[in-house]
């Protein structure tokens, strides 16, 4: 019994340090369509790209696709022309910005959602168009993104099934 009343101080302590280091880092919660705005798509730019109406140019976070411009690489253009077919001009879609709201090239980053409510950074994952790109403090759906990978590998989804094509 005296443990417990020893301990109980310290417990309260942990968890009142806890709360406040969630706090100071913009909260703890994740991403959810529930907290998302809508917006339209103005156009497809490519696999992990898209410009909507009013906000400009999107990066889709804890994704990335191979390249199409510059040096074209392996299934890229698989990525760009599968995001470009979801993600078409006038496509009403939901979105919310991460805890850092830009990137260094002035996109704003976001999860995006299609109508249905499927998480589109999470489909392009899950059809093996891309892989996670974990950057914090934008990570919190990083063990999603993971866990999707490795069933894309696991299927040979999309760049999983041409051999040397899939990064290491």
């Amino acid at each position: 019994m005296r443990f417990r009343r020893t301990a109980l101080p310290w417990l309260v302590a942990v968890a009142l340090l806890a709360a406040f280091l969630v706090a100071r880092s913009g909260g703890g919660a994740f991403p959810s369509l529930d907290d998302a705005h809508g917006a339209r798509v103005q156009r497809g730019v490519d696999g992990d790209t898209a410009r909507l109406v009013g906000l400009g140019s999107v990066r889709l976070i804890g994704v990335n696709t191979p390249e199409v411009y510059g040096r074209v690489q392996c299934f890229g253009p698989e990525a760009s022309g599968f995001a470009k077919s979801v993600l078409h001009a006038g496509t009403c879609v939901r979105y919310q910005v991460g805890r850092e709201a830009r990137d260094r090239y002035g996109r704003l980053l976001a999860y995006v959602w299609l109508e249905d409510g499927r998480l589109f950074n999470g489909m392009l994952v899950e059809r093996g168009y891309a892989v996670p790109l974990t950057i914090a403090p934008n990570d919190q759906l990083a063990p999603r993104f993971r866990s999707e990978e490795t069933e894309a590998r696991r299927a040979r989804a999309g760049m999983w099934r041409r051999p040397g094509c899939a990064p290491g």
